[in-house]
C-alpha cells in the first residue's frame, strides 16, 4: 500500500501563507484517516488536497486502473458519501470543529458535476422554451447547491422541493 499525501493547493504560494490554520488542520487530519483507510482495504491511492474558496476538496486518485477504487465510490456515489460523512466525523473528533469538505474518489464527484451542468443547462433551456416549471431528478445537498448556482448564474429561478432522499430541484424562468 502506498497512500502517498500530495497537498497540491490551488492558491498560490504567497496564498498559502493566508489559508487558516483550520483549514489546513482539516486537511491534514482528513488525509491521515483517508490513507488508514486505504491501508485497512488494501488499496493504492495517493491523496490530493486542494483548498478552493475556503474550503478542503480531498481526491483519492490512482494512476492504476480506476476500477480498484470504485468499492470505496460505491453505486451512485453512496458509499463516497458516506465516506465523506466519516471523513467529516473524523475531523470533527479530532479538532472539534465541523467541517465542509468535499471528498472525492477516482474522479466520481468531478465526472457527476459535469453530468449535472449538463442536465442543468437543458433544464434551462426547457425552462425558458416552454415557460413551464422543469422538475429535476433527486439529488443530493451538494449536488443540489452546484445545479442551483448554475441556474442562478443563467438568471433563472430555482428552488427545493420534497423530503429527504426524494429531494429535487424545480427550475423556472419567475
Amino acid at each position: 500500500m502506498t497512500a502517498t499525501e500530495n497537498p497540491e493547493v490551488s492558491e498560490t504560494e504567497d496564498q498559502l501563507e493566508t489559508i487558516p490554520q483550520d483549514i489546513v488542520d482539516e486537511g491534514e487530519v482528513a488525509a491521515d484517516y483517508l490513507e488508514e483507510l486505504l491501508d485497512i482495504a488494501d488499496l493504492d491511492g495517493d491523496i490530493d488536497i486542494e483548498v478552493r474558496g475556503g474550503r478542503t476538496y480531498i481526491s483519492i486518485v490512482t494512476e492504476d486502473d480506476e476500477a480498484d477504487l470504485s468499492s470505496l465510490v460505491g453505486q451512485d456515489g453512496e458509499v463516497l458519501d458516506a465516506l465523506q460523512e466519516l471523513t467529516r466525523l473524523a475531523v470533527l473528533s479530532a479538532t472539534g470543529e465541523r467541517s465542509r469538505l468535499v471528498l472525492d474518489i477516482a474522479g466520481h464527484r468531478a465526472s457527476r458535476a459535469e453530468k449535472l451542468r449538463t442536465l442543468a443547462e437543458q433544464a434551462i433551456s426547457d425552462a425558458r422554451e416552454s415557460g413551464e416549471a422543469v422538475h429535476l431528478e433527486p439529488m443530493s445537498a451538494y449536488e443540489r447547491k452546484l445545479v442551483h448556482d448554475i441556474v442562478a448564474d443563467a438568471g433563472l429561478h430555482s428552488e427545493s422541493e420534497g423530503e429527504a432522499a426524494r429531494r429535487h430541484i424545480v427550475v423556472s424562468t419567475l
